[in-house]
């Protein structure tokens, strides 16, 4: 079974450790901020108010986020672009399908279907991978209505400030098993669509923790011309709970550099240079075989034969024709958040198989 695993908000000083020491030893308290903030200004060597200002406002924000961000511009004003709202898909190994979310916003809810039943037309499926890395959008009501889908009977979704939001009874509810793949950047109502269906027992995630965002929010201008973004409401799931701070932790744990997942993301198979050792032995990496990039065609032994009586066979040991295309390798997938994904899928796979036996 899974288990959302909770997580207790714990209020943190913005303070530097060694005060937080001194002040809890003496009264179990937190130091008044008013009192502290007048010693440092009245005491502190070459430290003027700007500079106490500027270390309050940072020290602030920081033990405060993610409740609280300070932007210079609408954090939402460049999201929701055509080219990260489409829904990307693919298959791997033929079986598998791929489901990328880039923003959930009005009408998330049908592409999505729309995008799983054009997988399954033409392919016989027995899992989906939901990509929800770099996800995000603010529609908590369109998250709702993507997650419904996946349900069969009414039961608590979310509630997102407008009391608890059931899903409908229906007969067609979306029923292969899922994984989905998350990190620090999944936010608000993507990372309040997997962690309903994870709430739910109706996916596993993997990756690393979300971003701690699934929140009601507003931004309120400052005189600077910057935006202060505070948390209005927390997000809550159907048990109640509100989404931790510190975001969803996911099932199976994977962890990639930032630059590594940006390369991996744009590109399932690409080789980065630390990997190159895994190249001339790839047998614990996924194949792939992607709707929009199909593999390379390996002609059979007749078909070499004619080629080379029609002398269409290159010399091995000669350089390659220019601008003719060397061959390629077999695709391998060296995304690893992706490829556990799929192994995992394809282990559930074996299990059904067993249990229906």
């Amino acid at each position: 079974m899974i288990k959302v695993r909770s997580a207790g908000l714990l209020l943190v000083l913005f303070f530097c450790p060694p005060l937080m020491e001194v002040g809890a030893a003496a009264t179990n308290n937190a130091p008044d901020f008013k009192e502290v903030y007048e010693l440092l200004r009245s005491n502190l060597a070459g430290a003027d108010d700007a500079e106490l200002n500027r270390a309050s406002v940072q020290g602030l924000l920081t033990q405060l986020q993610p409740r609280a961000a300070l932007i210079g511009e609408s954090k939402e004003a460049n999201r929701g672009t055509n080219a990260e709202s489409a829904i990307r898909t693919a298959v791997f190994d033929g079986e598998y399908g791929y489901v990328r979310v880039g923003q959930i916003g009005p009408g998330a809810d049908k592409q999505v279907l729309s995008a799983c039943q054009q997988l399954m037309a033409s392919n016989k499926l027995k899992g989906i991978v939901f990509d929800l890395r770099f996800a995000g959008g603010q529609d908590y009501a369109a998250a709702t209505a993507l997650a419904d889908m996946f349900f069969s009977k009414e039961k608590p979704l979310l509630d997102y400030g407008s009391g608890m939001k059931n899903s409908t009874a229906k007969t067609n509810a979306f029923s292969l098993p899922l994984t989905l793949l998350v990190n620090k950047e999944t936010t608000g109502a993507a990372e309040a669509f997997a962690g309903v269906l994870r709430a739910s027992d109706i996916g596993l995630l993997l990756g690393t923790n979300t971003a701690g965002k699934a929140t009601m929010g507003k931004e309120f201008p400052l005189k600077t011309g910057q935006r202060l973004w505070i948390a209005t409401a927390l997000v809550k799931l159907g048990n109640g709970k509100s989404f931790p701070a510190s975001g969803l932790q996911p099932d199976i744990h994977v962890e990639v550099s930032a630059a590594d997942e940006q390369a991996y993301f744009e590109d399932a198979y690409k080789l980065l240079p630390k990997a190159n050792h895994l190249a001339s032995n790839p047998t614990n990496q996924t194949t792939l075989s992607i709707t929009n990039r199909p593999p390379r065609h390996r002609p059979s032994e007749a078909e070499l034969v004619r080629m080379h009586r029609d002398g269409e066979v290159p010399d091995p040991d000669a350089p390659p024709a220019k601008g003719r295309e060397t061959e390629m390798p077999p695709h391998v997938i060296y995304d690893p958040a992706l490829a556990r994904a799929i192994d995992l899928l394809k282990g559930l796979s074996v299990v059904q198989q067993f249990r229906s036996i």
